[in-house]
């Protein structure tokens, strides 16, 4: 991507944004000339930051908190205060330049703690860009000059013409910890990324949340439909670089590659003294929304027959096998793992896309993306896991997945990885498996007193068997749970093959159970094996 050699002037802006980000409100104004912003000449890449992520990884952490102004801290700015902020409607960066891409700016405070520290670069230089007060509209708020230019913004999002060529629509956001989101063609905010997860879902130890707190902005020159930034990561156990180079489109790829480096112990204690070394490193991290949806039996009190931002994780194995596992919000937590060598790929997919199914005109449910990851070469060993949290309304997210190494990089030793994240719409997953699992119910069964599941398959493999030589179900179940009734029968009304799968679990137990189940011809798998973990209410 060829990068514009002059560094110029900008302003910024910031939207209402919903969940993960929290709330925010229109703010923004025009910057100052280079000379204030100070220009050095430097060539930025993967390696130029990566240096400055091992010098931060031999030293303890330092939480960008310390440095947040007083006045900004959520005992002195709350909601109503925060809501005071306007933005001043003055050009966003690059926006002097007519490019293509443009960057808004998030206010830093209330919520959003740890200031982040922006730099725009060229092929030739960069410069930091400053935070300056008079871009913003204080209202009521008496805060005048104190807020140091030094102090940085809570994030930044991204505008591109996604939708129409003459329009600048919101592509993506950065804000919060290592979150960010992005949007392909015609989509709408739904679940999010993150730059790492470290002990996500353990439950002997806390989730530590590492986040983002140096970015550098590749400026683009006028005729780029891709922009590249790069990102210091850091975090009480470790310290990383990350390249992000994103290509918006009706599915919007972002390529990321990435070297961390953890701490030596004696960093890490200094401090947090009860840290433990971590046990699961969670690459490509994916976080979404699953409230209810066809296979949930905790039932709500709400006009909605589906609420989620996901209803599915699909998983392409080493081997060659492809598995689907419908989502549910427990009664209590649930960590899955699934052994998964030399992955070839993950995601939490949205594939009910009809509006009949959420019945929502303000949450979007079948317009927000799927998004799918893709590891650059092979991963080596290591484990996929999936989190579901227990929640009572959609305004969390309860969802994670992601893919933890089984050999864990050594103190200050690079970890390089990449992969890349399509967030995509509409059928599109149809792609990654075209005979697949469209939807998966569950209720009791009255002839044996169990629970019966009813899943559908679909594709076109599974259209040419022939209703009088109806596939073979394979599907066994753990935890001393019983498959006491299996048939699979030809469900002319959606056009798929219908499995009913009847189970009684273990008298008394409160242990969850893991499914399985597949349609065959002959030895051969159509499509992808259905697996999902039920437990007792």
């Amino acid at each position: 991507m060829p990068l514009n050699l002059q560094i110029t002037t900008f302003s910024v802006f910031i939207v209402v944004m919903s969940r993960p980000f929290g709330l925010l409100i229109l703010i923004g104004s025009l910057l100052t000339t280079r000379e204030i912003l100070g220009a050095e000449s430097a060539e930025v890449n993967l390696d130029y930051v990566a240096q400055r992520a091992l010098e931060r990884a031999k030293s303890p952490f330092h939480s960008p908190r310390a440095d947040l102004p007083k006045v900004l801290r959520q005992d002195n700015l709350d909601y109503d205060k925060y809501r005071e902020i306007r933005f001043r409607r003055d050009r966003a960066l690059w926006s002097a330049d007519q490019l293509p891409f443009r960057v808004e700016f998030f206010h830093p405070g209330y919520l959003y703690q740890e200031p982040v520290h922006v730099n725009e670069f060229t092929l030739t230089h960069t410069q930091p860009i400053r935070f300056v007060q008079d871009f913003f509209d204080y209202g009521k708020l008496d805060i005048a000059n104190q807020i140091p230019t030094k102090t940085g913004y809570a994030g930044f999002r991204l505008l591109y013409p996604l939708n129409q060529t003459n329009q600048l629509d919101e592509l993506g956001a950065f804000l919060g910890a290592s979150y960010f989101r992005l949007l392909g063609k015609n989509l709408r905010y739904g679940q999010s990324a993150r730059g790492l997860a470290l002990d996500s879902g353990e439950g002997d130890r806390g989730e530590e949340f590492p986040i983002f707190t140096d970015w550098w902005l590749g400026k683009p020159s006028s005729g780029d439909n891709e922009l590249r930034l790069y990102a210091i990561l850091d975090s009480v156990s470790c310290a990383g670089a990350y390249e992000f180079f994103i290509k918006p489109g009706d599915t919007t790829s972002v390529s990321i590659r990435a070297v961390l480096f953890f701490r030596e112990t004696n960093n890490v204690i200094a401090v947090d003294k009860n840290r433990k070394p971590s046990k699961t490193i969670g690459l490509a991290p994916l976080t979404s929304m699953f409230w209810f949806g066809k296979d949930t039996e905790r039932k709500f009190d709400d006009y909605r027959t589906e609420v989620h931002d996901s209803d599915g994780l699909l998983v392409h194995m080493g081997n060659g096998e492809s598995f689907w596992r419908p989502l549910d919000n427990p009664p209590a937590t649930r960590h899955q793992v699934f052994h998964a060598p030399n992955i070839k790929g993950f995601g939490l997919l949205q594939r009910e896309r009809n509006f009949s199914a959420y019945q929502d005109t303000f949450n979007l449910y079948h317009q927000v993306p799927s998004v799918w990851v893709e590891p650059d070469g092979s991963w080596g060993d290591g484990d996929l896991h999936l989190v579901e949290l227990s929640t009572s309304y959609e305004g969390l997210d309860n969802i994670v997945a992601f893919w933890d190494p089984k050999n864990k990089p050594a103190p200050l030793q690079p970890y390089r990885f990449g992969y890349t994240l399509h967030w995509e719409g509409g059928d599109a997953d149809a792609k990654r498996s075209e005979n697949r699992i469209v939807s998966t119910r569950i209720g009791p069964d009255a002839q044996f007193g169990g629970r019966q599941f009813v899943i559908d398959f679909d594709g076109p493999k599974l259209d040419a068997i022939p209703e009088n030589k109806p596939p073979t179900v394979v599907a066994n179940c753990s935890g001393g749970a019983r498959i006491v009734d299996s048939f699979v029968t030809r469900n002319d009304f959606l056009g798929t093959w219908r499995v009913i799968l009847k189970m009684i679990p273990p008298a008394g137990s409160k242990d969850a159970i893991d499914l399985r189940c597949s349609l065959q011809q002959g030895t051969n798998n159509v499509g992808e094996t259905w697996v999902y973990q039920w437990s007792p209410p």
